[in-house]
């Protein structure tokens, strides 16, 4: 579902920062090798990415969901010299490609990549979240939530990306499982006294939640 026209989207990206020419990169090679480019999160979603991560200076990245590197990369743009950023993937066949990525980045020494269960990692980690990005298996987008928001600090933000999923949140037709999670997820967090949130229709929808 496009939620403005090509024409309108055109204009906003000419009018946005450009990429690195690594992002620019390795939006190219996930397009040419990699198995449904679609769950990269583009140009424009990257910038916002971002411009979050730089607003708020975050020494503490969490992402759950990496799949090329993209995202990852563009959040660890709003790092501090002392910042790290965490990022784990059940895709172990992309951790070669990802991993030369990051070595080539600016921030090679300061991103922490992690192949496996995402819930049987975040447990083991003791680290206070100054941000938190969600972009991986749909079905266990509350599991996550409940894994992070304990500890993620006061005035920590909370992001999770496709809410919107190509617009069938609100199809009273479409029943399937990952949609009806998705629309229980953006109910809980809305709900959710700890945090305040905004849900964002940016690409396939952001839910940014600020704990309180």
């Amino acid at each position: 579902m496009e939620f403005i026209s090509n024409e309108l989207d055109a204009y906003v990206c000419k009018h946005t920062t450009p990429h690195s020419a690594l992002l620019d990169r390795i939006v190219r090679e996930t397009h040419l090798e990699v198995l449904q480019p679609r769950m990269l999160s583009g140009h424009f979603q990257g910038r916002v990415l971002s411009l979050i991560a730089k607003i708020c200076q975050p020494k503490r990245i969490l992402e759950i969901g990496t799949y090329t590197g993209f995202s990852a990369l563009c959040l660890a743009e709003g790092l501090p010299d002392d910042g790290k950023l965490i990022t784990i993937d059940v895709n172990e066949e992309l951790a070669q490609r990802v991993k030369g990525y990051f070595l080539e980045s600016d921030y090679a020494s300061q991103i922490d990549f992690r192949t496996g269960n995402a819930l049987e990692i975040i447990p083991t980690l003791q680290e206070s979240w100054d941000l938190v990005f969600i972009d991986a298996d749909k079905k266990n987008y509350l599991a996550y939530y409940d894994l992070v928001v304990e500890n993620t600090r006061p005035g920590g933000l909370i992001l999770a990306d496709n809410v919107l999923w190509s617009g069938k949140v609100i199809d009273p037709h479409a029943t399937d499982r990952e949609t009806e999670l998705l629309r229980k997820y953006n109910e809980t967090l809305h709900l959710d006294d700890r945090v305040e949130n905004v849900l964002l229709p940016i690409r396939d929808g952001i839910m940014v939640a600020r704990k309180k």
